[in-house]
């Protein structure tokens, strides 16, 4: 389940509201807050979802991931990362961009998105 207290994400979209660039702390907090709520909705240790600097999480069912180099992985930076669980993006469109790496059996994550509706 996420943390208690004040939620973060909603500081980061306040934040990028005021059309200003938004704190990395507060982006990572964000970041870190939603790889949590994705973990919730696709428990497992299949695929490893890397969002550096800011974390990394396993999810999605399936075989677990335990050593070495994981059978499957997604990678995409902080702001394509939250555009896409803030139902900003598309995992079809980031893709097709080249903003999401993804490699590896269960590596479309797309049914798991957006994480939160705007």
């Amino acid at each position: 389940m996420a943390e208690a207290g004040p939620d973060p994400v909603a500081e980061y979209v306040a934040a990028q509201a005021q059309s200003q660039p938004v704190p990395r702390r507060i982006r990572a907090a964000a970041v870190r807050r939603l790889l949590a709520e994705l973990a919730e909705r696709a428990p497992g240790r299949s695929v490893e979802v890397r969002i550096p600097p800011d974390g990394v999480v396993q999810a999605v069912p399936g075989p677990p991931h335990r050593r070495g180099t994981p059978g499957a992985v997604v990678e995409m930076t902080p702001d394509a990362f939250l555009a896409l669980a803030l139902d900003r993006a598309t995992w079809q469109q980031l893709t097709a961009q080249g903003a999401v790496l993804a490699s590896g059996e269960r590596a479309d994550l797309s049914q798991y998105f957006p994480l939160r509706r705007r």
